[in-house]
């Protein structure tokens, strides 16, 4: 009975999911790379824990760390252009003027501006899942220390909400993040590619401490962008405004905290150097 039991319980929650799928799922993105279900995403991201925590370092224990700076300054460069590529689409799409920034539901037919939008969604997702280099790259280089928590969820949560947004919004209120996001990865990624060029241009980069300030920045406008349309009547699942707006308080307290111990408390000016190492990636 208990074996009976089970089974019928399992096969109910297989039915749920898939009735939920068929139900909420959009049709347009559904054949898109990583689209078909949430099990090839997670088996990625849980690869790319494994290997940044415990494969990784145990396999550059006993090695020299490898010598990545042309590759690096390669990827930079493409994640800048990538980025200019997103901010371009998001508002193109439809932020620059056809959007309504207190609620803006999402359109699902196929017009060309739906549909564009629905692709800078998944072009936004991809770049997430490239962005997983950065904490390989750091694997590499021996770099542990700057394999922080902040770094590891931020580089793990990214993915998923864009994931989600692909999968099941792919356009409408949420999007105004990944064109936020994606105009603050042109300023860092940049920060990232001249302090990776060599000490010589270390002059450069005083202004260090204001990337991490429009970090802040971004998920304070981010947080009150989603979490003012709950009380509002907007044709926008609540529940998704909630999870934004969780993750996007709790990013603020996690660089909150990171800019006060890096800047504030901080009483050494030898600490708040810029050296051709102190890439943290936690933007």
């Amino acid at each position: 009975m208990n074996g009976h039991t089970t089974h019928n319980s399992t096969m109910s929650i297989v039915d749920s999911y898939r009735k939920f799928m068929e139900r909420n799922s959009d049709p347009r993105t559904e054949n898109w790379w990583l689209m078909s279900g949430p099990g090839p995403l997670l088996t990625l991201l849980a690869t790319y824990l494994y290997f940044c925590t415990s494969v990784g370092p145990r396999y550059m224990r006993d090695r020299k760390p490898y010598d990545l700076k042309n590759t690096i300054a390669l990827y930079n460069v493409s994640q800048i252009l990538m980025s200019v590529f997103l901010v371009y689409e998001g508002l193109a799409s439809g932020w620059w003027n056809d959007y309504n920034f207190s609620c803006q539901p999402v359109d699902y037919s196929n017009s060309p501006k739906a549909t564009r939008m629905a692709a800078a969604v998944w072009w936004y997702f991809t770049a997430k899942i490239i962005e997983l280099l950065d904490t390989v790259f750091f694997v590499l280089r021996k770099k542990n220390r700057q394999i922080t928590f902040l770094h590891l969820y931020h580089h793990f949560m990214m993915p998923i909400c864009a994931w989600i947004g692909v999968k099941f919004l792919p356009g409408g209120h949420g999007t105004l993040l990944g064109v936020i996001n994606s105009f603050i990865h042109i300023i860092m990624y940049t920060y990232y590619l001249i302090s990776g060029l060599g000490p010589q241009y270390q002059k450069y980069l005083w202004w260090k401490r204001h990337v991490t300030t429009l970090q802040l920045i971004q998920f304070c406008i981010i947080f009150y962008h989603n979490f003012s349309v709950m009380f509002g009547d907007c044709n926008y699942p609540k529940g998704i405004n909630f999870l934004l707006s969780l993750n996007a308080g709790l990013f603020i307290y996690m660089f909150g905290n990171f800019y006060y111990l890096s800047y504030v408390k901080s009483r050494n000016p030898q600490k708040n150097q810029v050296t051709v190492d102190d890439k943290d990636k936690e933007c």
